[in-house]
């Protein structure tokens, strides 16, 4: 180990890794973020991506990271074309507010919805203005926010934390944990989405039975409309399934008939780094002295609690 004791080395750079580094530089810390793939290429670049507390634990910890993070984006909202976030009103179907923890009385808005409000074969749901965050813009303006601090991302490749040249070390590599912690309670969440030119579609939808492994929504971002999706256990492939594309498109065509025609402009897969136990915020030593901090484990919901868990894994580096 070397280097001055403000000095912090994230390894990872999605949206956890690159909010994480973020929030240690603008307390003063000399941060680099070492990753194996440019922010571009990670799964965060694929996600969808709406605030939402979703196939997320601990229970007790998740709304305070949440409602952390929805007031970020919140304001970062004011710049949608800089940073990403805007925020869009719509639908959750088959749910209901008794449904939700306590974290729920503080989104302003958050209703329930009139069931002429509920789309396609649905009933009920909730009403909602929240942040839906177009993630290639958004991963770019975090670099940028990063840079800004004299922050540095760097393509490194570590087989062991011990590799990492700082008195401080925060992993953030999502499902690479699974290795570099020997942590078996990891295990992917297979996401498939498929990306159609956008037939004026305003208001986001999702019906995400968490039973289920099929699930539909859909997300209009910039130049796009975002169709989803699938929450398969276990399941490592990357490379998109034409079936699954298929039937993607036919459920979100039951909601909104227009969508069936149109065009396919895109596909996308992503694996969602799901752990038994919830989410991994702990610091333990590294050989040589050094900190190791934890912040893994978001399964699909990264994007919902970055700013909050980043607060937390900060405040044990």
């Amino acid at each position: 180990m070397s280097g001055d004791a403000d000095e912090v080395i994230v390894v990872g750079a999605g949206v956890i890794g690159l909010t994480t580094a973020v929030t240690l530089a603008e307390r003063g810390r000399r941060v680099r973020v070492w990753t194996r793939d440019a922010p571009a290429e990670t799964t965060s670049a694929v996600a969808g991506a709406l605030w939402w507390p979703y196939r997320i634990e601990p229970e007790a910890e998740v709304g305070a990271w949440s409602l952390a993070s929805l007031r970020v984006y919140e304001k970062l909202a004011a710049e949608p074309e800089r940073t990403g976030v805007r925020m869009a009103d719509g639908v959750q179907a088959d749910t209901d507010l008794d449904e939700l923890g306590s974290w729920a009385g503080e989104v302003a808005g958050l209703r329930r919805a009139a069931p002429e409000e509920v789309p396609g074969p649905y009933r009920t749901g909730l009403a909602a203005r929240l942040p839906l965050i177009d993630m290639p813009v958004h991963l770019g303006w975090l670099e940028d926010r990063l840079a800004a601090t004299g922050g540095t991302v760097e393509r490194r490749t570590l087989a062991s934390f011990a590799e990492a040249d700082a008195p401080v070390v925060v992993n953030c590599t999502g499902l690479g944990a699974r290795s570099l912690t020997s942590d078996d309670g990891l295990r992917p969440v297979r996401g498939q989405l498929v990306l159609v030119e956008n037939p004026g579609i305003e208001e986001w939808f999702t019906a995400a039975d968490p039973a289920s492994s099929a699930t539909t929504y859909f997300f209009p971002q910039p130049g796009r409309l975002i169709l989803g999706g699938t929450a398969e256990d276990g399941d490592e492939r990357t490379a998109p399934d034409e079936e699954t594309a298929a039937a993607i498109v036919a459920r979100c065509a039951r909601i909104r008939p227009e969508i069936a025609g149109a065009r396919i402009i895109g596909h996308r897969v992503g694996l969602r780094p799901s752990r038994a136990g919830g989410v991994r915020i702990a610091a333990e030593p590294l050989p040589g002295g050094g900190r190791l901090v934890h912040n893994y484990g978001h399964g699909g919901a990264g994007v919902t609690v970055a700013w909050g868990c980043a607060r937390a894994a900060a405040d044990l580096a």
